[in-house]
């Protein structure tokens, strides 16, 4: 089972993103099956890819949610040099998702 925790961090993130790296962030809530589904693809993501950064925060956490501007769960952001280059809602293909990630490094 994957346990659903809000793994982000403002200083880690903040950390990564001046270390260079692709820093991916995803949203969830705690009955939602696409979430699951993204959330393990881009776990795997995380260990094919190198200089990525995955961080999953809960949608009902306002003040994450508003930092990124982010109302639904199931988004995916991408971030490359301190700016969001990426953004879907609802994605969980595998094959999209990591062509999203190609895309950005």
């Amino acid at each position: 089972a994957n346990a659903k925790e809000t793994t982000f961090n403002k200083a880690l993130f903040d950390k990564a993103q001046s270390e260079g790296k692709i820093v991916v962030v995803s949203s969830w809530t705690k009955y939602c099956s696409s979430c699951a589904s993204q959330m393990k693809v881009l776990n795997k993501a995380k260990n094919e890819f190198d200089n990525i950064e995955y961080f999953t925060f809960d949608v009902t956490n306002k003040e994450i949610a508003k930092l990124f501007d982010v109302q639904y769960q199931t988004t995916l952001l991408i971030f490359k040099n301190n700016k969001e280059i990426y953004r879907s809602i609802g994605e969980t293909s595998k094959d999209l998702i990591y062509e999203a990630i190609k895309e950005s490094i």
